[in-house]
């Protein structure tokens, strides 16, 4: 078994759409405008400023997007989430055999702040995410700082996330990953993304890890 796994949060270890959603509601509406629900769980997954980018062209716009979202993720948002049921359980069972680390695409201020709510954090050697100002943004970004904080070799270490990012960054960190169809992406995306193995739930990833 590969002795560290990076985990994403939003749509593996959490459902936090609710809180994803309602900030983005309140970012938009600070522009008149009111996107269709497929729309809105579109940016669930890859980072915020690429997605804000595809709907409004100038950077000044983008970045009033990203401040309005925060605004209401910061004390509302961030907690309109829940653990996936067995989530606990099976990290829990992985502390005791293996080293876990957060990989997410969202700020590590407020990954710090889920995971600590939430009573994740006591099963992870580190929680890594974006900056929310800096370079260090997507998932490739934050998968390479995580391994070089902890000076692991990307050998000995599996990623499992949700989206086609998740794959992506994994790949470009020189990771497997093993794709969780029950988040936001579904079976499809990830296996087209080229996710090593794809599973349909909790279980399943639990026995998916214990091949790795």
């Amino acid at each position: 078994m590969r002795e560290h796994v990076f985990f994403d949060l939003d749509g593996t270890l959490t459902d936090s759409a609710p809180g994803i959603l309602n900030s983005l509601r309140h970012a938009f509406a600070g522009f008149g405008l009111a996107p269709s629900e497929e729309v809105l769980r579109s940016y669930i997954g890859p980072p915020l400023r690429e997605s804000f980018a595809r709907h409004f062209s100038s950077a000044a716009d983008v970045e009033k997007a990203v401040r309005l979202y925060r605004v209401y993720f910061k004390d509302r948002g961030i907690f309109e989430n829940a653990v996936y049921p067995g989530i606990e359980d099976m990290l829990r069972r992985l502390a005791g055999e293996r080293r876990l680390y957060l990989a997410t695409s969202k700020p590590e201020v407020f990954a710090l702040r889920i995971m600590e709510h939430f009573g994740l954090s006591p099963f992870f050697t580190g929680i890594h995410g974006a900056e929310l100002e800096g370079p260090r943004h997507d998932k490739a970004d934050v998968l390479r700082h995580g391994l070089a904080c902890h000076a692991i070799s990307p050998a000995a270490a599996v990623m499992t996330g949700d989206r086609r990012h998740d794959v992506e960054g994994a790949r470009a960190a020189g990771l497997p990953c093993i794709g969780a169809a029950y988040g936001y992406g579904g079976r499809a995306e990830l296996e087209r993304a080229g996710a090593a193995v794809v599973v349909d739930d909790v279980p399943s990833l639990e026995r998916a890890l214990r091949e790795f």
